[in-house]
């Protein structure tokens, strides 16, 4: 029986058991698929630690792409044979073959092979409503200053560049030299690295006093303060991630002390609710990715198997770029 990553509790690295599962035909509105490659992402440890609480035993992984085994009743959009990637619920990507729903899933293009299929979905559509949709009340325009936190992750490498393709002015924070670096070559106007460096001081000096009209933070706890800090008047603070644990509460009211700001929770599973949706944004992704504007960095790989070591570099913050497992 094909293999799949699962746990019965929730908690640390250790948690997560290999096992065997059977996989049947897909039912009305599904397919089946297996995969060549699957994604590594933030959100599989808030799911593994119950942050984000799943009924157990649960099935990780939220990524992945390869062949299109069977397809159910009423898919119209893949069919038997079909190169395939997604980011979609629910999760149970770490694994050989699944059935799942068909909704989020697309025709993976030729010109991108699975690895990079299967690393770019979650992450780069994540970049994509990020840049594209989650934006300040007076909007972007070429030349604005946006901050982005951990700018050498999965996430932050495709914005980097995808900012730079959209003629923004990317500040990027980072843990180290050698990730600022790496922001920088892949787009970023700025690198901040926030272990020697107090970010909010060093973008005030970047932006001449006036700070930044958007900031993206997937940090949480440990820069939502500073983040907010970092705005002009009516500027957002985006949050789309908790790396640092969650944010804690906070009292509206010093929105307004700070110059009536705007702050959002934003997930991309809203943006990607309905196959149309997906699709475009999908689409967006795709043409940015093979007109070579963004380049997806896999800077790691692990087999399935040592998957309990993947989260363990990945929570330590010792990976850059994207992470993918390969069954």
């Amino acid at each position: 029986m094909p293999r799949a990553v699962q746990i019965a509790a929730f908690g640390g690295p250790e948690q997560m058991q290999i096992v065997e599962l059977p996989v049947g035909e897909p039912g009305p509105g599904e397919i089946r698929i297996r995969h060549h490659a699957c994604g590594l992402n933030f959100i599989d440890v808030y799911q593994r630690t119950g942050l984000y609480p799943n009924a157990l035993p649960l099935n990780l992984g939220m990524e992945g792409a390869g062949i299109v085994e069977a397809v159910g009743a009423g898919v119209t959009h893949l069919k038997v044979g079909d190169r395939a990637a997604y980011a979609a619920n629910p999760p149970g990507s770490y694994c050989e073959v699944r059935v799942m729903p068909a909704r989020n899933v697309c025709r993976l293009p030729d010109g991108i092979d699975f690895e990079t299929g299967a690393a770019m979905m979650l992450k780069g559509l994540t970049a994509q409503y990020l840049l594209k949709k989650t934006l300040p009340a007076e909007g972007l325009q070429p030349g604005d200053f946006v901050l982005f936190h951990a700018a050498a992750g999965g996430v932050g490498l495709i914005a980097c560049q995808w900012a730079k393709a959209l003629g923004l002015q990317l500040i990027g924070t980072a843990g180290g030299a050698a990730k600022c670096q790496l922001a920088l070559e892949h787009g970023a106007a700025h690198a901040i690295d926030y272990t020697k460096e107090d970010f909010v001081e060093r973008v005030k000096q970047i932006t001449g006093g006036k700070g930044v009209k958007v900031v993206y933070d997937s940090i949480g706890k440990d820069t939502f303060d500073g983040s907010l800090d970092c705005l002009r008047p009516f500027g957002l603070l985006a949050s789309f991630g908790n790396a640092s644990g969650p944010v804690p509460p906070f009292a509206p009211g010093i929105l307004g002390a700070k110059g009536s700001l705007y702050v959002t929770r934003c997930t991309l599973f809203t943006h990607i609710a309905t196959r149309e949706a997906n699709q475009a944004m999908a689409d967006d992704l795709f043409d940015v990715v093979l007109s070579g504007k963004v380049k997806i960095r896999i800077d790691q790989r692990f087999p399935l198997a040592e998957v309990a070591q993947a989260h363990r570099a990945l929570e330590a913050r010792k990976t850059t770029g994207c992470t993918v497992l390969l069954p």
